[in-house]
């Protein structure tokens, strides 16, 4: 397993996200599977767990703290939780109101079963509550001794820097994949200046809700309560032209590397310039088991741009996920 520093502490490159263990978006998960997929990350040399309160509504960080009481090493855990979502009127909004704030930290806290936090994310803006003073909430809970490092998710630039004003900031956790690479873009990307002030990457949708793992097929249905039920990347005509481009870049990860497209997309992530961590789902071990085939290789500069081709030609019509930004909470 590779490792990379993030908040001061070495960290495996590819990170367990449980969004997908959570249950409400990805279909129900039995909680020893659950558990049993924790378990065998850590085994796998994987110590990084993003997880949220969001995810099952305090379900996935409930497991996680079962996880770990059951494997029974707190230290063998690098634990990368988030704060500032809400369930509103049947919708997810952003809250980041300091009392929220307050309540959702010892929540977490008890809902894992530990004293202290490793890295604690902010999850989105919020556009209502100033940047500055969420983060001068956050540097109390430093100080406090209850989280050791500070991150943000899905912050622009401008957004980092007033962050950064108030407290430290470690991390930030975009989406990222070969389908979505806004952080590489705009007049101010994200991943240079991550990289150039000391700032982890940490990507979410390393492979895309599943889109570049190699088994999804056209006409595909996706069950009641799935994400990708209302992800526009799965909709016709979209979901043929990025379907068209997984089986491309496909044989060209056989011919090349002799890696499957799975492998291949974990490892682009992994190999852009100033990415720290991949976030990797699953909700069974043996979703796991293509962990090792991205270690210990490169993709060189012409398959690179080999894929960007591939892409461009094959994905007429792109959109971004943009469809997960959460909503305006009510005053």
């Amino acid at each position: 397993m590779e490792r990379v520093h993030v908040g001061g502490v070495e960290v495996s490159r590819i990170g367990l996200g449980t969004w997908a263990i959570g249950g409400s978006e990805w279909g129900a998960v039995p909680e020893q599977d659950a558990v049993r997929t924790i378990l065998a990350a850590v085994e796998q040399g994987i110590n990084l767990i993003d997880t949220a309160p969001i995810y099952g509504r305090g379900r996935a960080e409930e497991l996680l703290g079962r996880a770990i009481c059951e494997h029974g090493r707190r230290e063998a855990f690098y634990i990368a939780t988030k704060c500032g979502l809400n369930w509103e009127s049947g919708r997810v909004v952003s809250d980041l109101r300091p009392e929220r704030l307050r309540k959702e930290l010892d929540d977490s806290l008890r809902r894992l079963g530990v004293e202290e936090i490793d890295l604690y994310q902010v999850h989105w803006p919020d556009t209502v509550t100033p940047i500055a003073e969420t983060a001068g909430v956050l540097a109390g809970f430093v100080q406090s001794g209850k989280v050791k490092a500070l991150g943000v998710s899905n912050f622009s630039v401008a957004q980092m820097r007033e962050f950064e004003a108030i407290a430290p900031l470690a991390s930030n956790q975009p989406p990222f994949n070969l389908f979505e690479r806004d952080i590489e873009a705009g007049e101010e990307p994200v991943l240079p200046w991550c990289a150039a002030n000391d700032v982890a990457v940490l990507t979410y949708s390393s492979l895309c809700r599943s889109l570049l793992g190699g088994r999804l097929k056209p006409g595909m249905k996706f069950e009641a309560g799935d994400v990708r039920r209302v992800d526009p990347k799965f909709q016709e005509p979209r979901f043929s032209q990025y379907l068209t481009a997984v089986e491309r870049i496909g044989v060209l990860a056989r011919e090349r590397y002799g890696k499957n497209v799975l492998e291949f997309a974990a490892r682009w992530v992994l190999d852009r310039e100033g990415v720290s961590v991949a976030l990797w789902g699953a909700r069974r071990p043996e979703q796991l088991g293509a962990v090792e085939g991205v270690m210990g290789w490169r993709i060189d500069a012409d398959t690179m741009d080999t894929v960007d081709r591939i892409v461009a030609e094959s994905v007429t019509d792109p959109v971004g996920p943009e469809y997960l930004k959460p909503g305006v909470r009510e005053l």
